[in-house]
């Protein structure tokens, strides 16, 4: 929370890659890609909950071993080459709405293929913001 603001986090971790087989679960120094964004999540100060939108359930078990909500799998029309993010995000908005969930202030969107995000930057962007 920030200002007493809620904030929530969404990692759109598809299983098809057009260049990179599988990449958000290749290992980059020992851990899956997806990781990276996770871990980032986990250490800001401001993020409530985290959403991995995934439409493999390959990713949905990796996820869910360190403990992050990857409550659904994302509908295939979501999950193609060419689906637009917005649509990723409507797809969680909406999917929140129907099961009666809290209502977040903000959200952040954090990118599997950006491993190098940090928990401080995220946040700065949020006091920024």
């Amino acid at each position: 929370m920030i200002k007493k603001q809620s904030v929530l986090c969404i990692i759109p971790a598809r299983g098809g890659s057009k260049g990179l087989k599988s990449k958000n679960i290749k290992k980059l120094d020992g851990k899956p890609l997806v990781n990276y964004s996770i871990e980032a999540a986990k250490r800001s100060k401001y993020i409530d909950q985290i959403i991995v939108s995934t439409d493999s359930k390959k990713i949905q078990n990796i996820v869910n071993k360190y403990e992050i909500y990857s409550p659904f799998l994302r509908p295939k029309k979501y999950a193609q080459n060419k689906s637009p993010t917005s649509d990723v995000i409507m797809h969680v908005f909406n999917w929140l709405s129907s099961q009666n969930s809290k209502v977040h202030d903000y959200f952040v969107l954090l990118e599997p293929s950006s491993p190098l995000t940090k928990a401080k930057e995220i946040d700065l962007a949020l006091e920024q913001l």
